[in-house]
């Protein structure tokens, strides 16, 4: 998830517990041994990826140009398609917020369980206060854990310190978080391969404020 989330972040660490236990090793204690360094490496705008260039039939997703979401480029090509789909889960995400949709079939197409769950109960929240998303998310520090049963655990950051919620019917946007700890979010989840040989998201947590994001 990203953006300025004030309202949403309860509904994110719903299955945090769970989530931990399957990625092997995680933790949330916010502590200086969990620094995580390179925070700011060079990052650049991932485009979706096509449509064809794997043989999946992947829903199309066009983000508005006030709403930008920088990547990392992943350095390993084991690790890109998680990657790569993880990148087209957020992108779902935030178009289910501008389109006011909490019903995207993109965002069912990359998500499942109770990360889909969690996911949309966020959209709705976005939607009942009226809000949607502007300005710029940058994600850096993803890394890949495979797991034993064929499953994998990712754990990135959010940067949100350029990120806005922005009036739905006015176009106005919020102050956003800038001057706040709050801008910095740790982000940890759980990746199932479906049939087609699409990553899709399980279960998910988020701690905002994370000490090792900053």
């Amino acid at each position: 998830m990203n953006r300025s989330t004030r309202l949403a972040v309860a509904a994110l660490t719903a299955s945090a517990a769970l989530l931990l236990t399957a990625c092997g090793g995680g933790s949330d204690d916010d502590n200086g041994n969990d620094k995580i360094a390179g925070a700011d490496t060079g990052t650049k705008e991932s485009a979706s990826p096509s449509a064809t260039a794997d043989g999946i039939d992947r829903p199309e997703i066009k983000l508005p140009s006030d709403d930008k979401l920088v990547f990392e480029e992943p350095d390993d090509a084991k690790e890109a398609s998680v990657l790569d789909d993880n990148q087209q889960f957020i992108r779902a995400t935030d178009d289910a917020v501008v389109r006011g949709n909490p019903k995207s079939a993109a965002l069912r197409f990359y998500a499942k369980g109770e990360a889909l769950k969690v996911s949309v109960d966020w959209v709705k929240q976005f939607v009942d206060a009226g809000q949607s998303v502007s300005g710029t998310v940058r994600y850096y520090n993803r890394k890949v854990t495979f797991l034993k049963d064929g499953s994998a655990g990712l754990t990135y950051c959010g940067d949100e310190t350029k990120a806005y919620n922005k009036d739905r019917k006015t176009g106005k946007r919020s102050d956003g978080v800038s001057s706040s700890n709050d801008a910095y979010v740790f982000y940890n989840l759980h990746l199932e391969k479906d049939p087609r040989g699409v990553w899709q998201v399980e279960q998910m947590m988020s701690k905002r404020g994370a000490q090792q994001c900053r």
